[in-house]
């Protein structure tokens, strides 16, 4: 467990880009019985998620939204010192897609860029990050990017994936400021559970092979290849119950904030059943919770600052945020931030 506070850093501006393409989870019943289908939306709130096309990837996605944020606020492409690329769904193996950026952005030369692969905890990781860049006198301006095209990583055929996962993409700057006030994290990793949400094969592990392709039945009816998303929900479900209150609240304690003085939670969009479960035992005002899964479904690390785009107009000036998140590994945390006078742009479609 890191417990960590940062001084006058926060989010100057956030835009989510998501694909226009609409797939309605009550179309899914060649692959699903309307049973399946309608237990899976009772449970998880899941009614619809976007597709991204063939063609596209994440980085489309995250360079569109950063392209809208030039535009609109006061902040130009020369201004930024750091790039961040948060993805597991990469444009390549090889180059860094944060370098592609770079350059498709028109960012300058002397840009640090990374990319960095958290899950579904991606954004708290790149916001860590990007706050801890901040601390250098040189660096002023962050440009965190979290785009994910998880369709592309799942079989529809899948029990466990293939109604959950959705496409989307977000920019957001970070930048220095004392509106922002304090902000603390927590960051924890359990590698025990490395096998709980897993693709098995196409990195060195596991080469990509005829094999490694080759679509498999198993037990539970699920039909999927080694290069595709695996996950088992239930340790999912009972890891996340367990300890991501128990992080708000080592958080909450480290900060010394009460629980009832913060003004929005903003959970990454799992289901709603784990949402509804955490918010009771937190004993959260339900009404604080801010939601997006219904219409975008997990879009992993992508889920939370969606989330604030969503329910942009729920979201007032100096605004406490409290933000938790568990990614694949298990890798999770929380992030408490003071939202300042943070500009949340309209969602886009491409």
């Amino acid at each position: 467990m890191a417990l960590i506070k940062f001084n006058n850093v926060g989010i100057r501006a956030v835009s989510a880009t998501v694909p226009k393409t609409v797939v309605k989870t009550r179309s899914l019943t060649d692959y699903f019985s309307e049973e399946q289908i309608d237990k899976f939306i009772e449970t998880t709130g899941v009614e619809e998620r976007r597709f991204i096309d063939r063609d596209k990837c994440a980085s489309d996605l995250c360079c569109d939204a950063a392209v809208r944020l030039f535009e609109t606020i006061d902040i130009g492409q020369d201004d930024i010192d750091v790039l961040l690329f948060i993805s597991q769904t990469p444009d390549y193996k090889l180059p860094g897609t944060s370098i592609i950026l770079q350059n498709k952005l028109g960012l300058k030369k002397t840009t640090i860029v990374y990319d960095v692969n958290m899950s579904c905890s991606g954004f708290i990781h790149g916001l860590l990050m990007a706050y801890t860049f901040l601390q250098l006198p040189a660096v002023n301006n962050v440009l965190l990017l979290v785009g994910d095209t998880l369709s592309k990583t799942i079989s529809l055929n899948d029990k466990s994936t293939g109604l959950l996962l959705g496409d989307g993409g977000i920019a957001s700057l970070i930048t220095k400021g004392e509106q922002y006030g304090n902000s603390w994290f927590s960051m924890n990793t359990d590698g025990a559970y490395i096998g709980s949400v897993i693709i098995p094969a196409g990195g060195s592990r596991m080469m990509s092979s005829c094999e490694t392709l080759q679509q498999t039945e198993y037990e539970d009816g699920s039909k999927r290849n080694l290069e595709q998303v695996v996950m088992n929900g239930m340790d999912v479900f009972s890891f996340a119950i367990s300890e991501l209150p128990k992080d708000v609240r080592r958080l909450l304690a480290f900060a010394d904030v009460n629980i009832d003085d913060i003004d929005k939670y903003a959970f990454h969009q799992a289901n709603r059943f784990m949402m509804d479960y955490i918010t009771k035992k937190l004993k959260v005002n339900s009404e604080k919770v801010l939601r997006s899964i219904h219409k975008y479904r997990n879009t992993a690390g992508v889920s939370i600052p969606l989330t604030m785009v969503e329910n942009r107009e729920l979201i007032r000036k100096n605004d406490t945020v409290l933000m938790n998140a568990i990614g694949a590994g298990f890798t999770y945390g929380t992030a408490l931030l003071n939202i300042g006078d943070c500009q949340i742009l309209e969602l886009n479609e491409i």
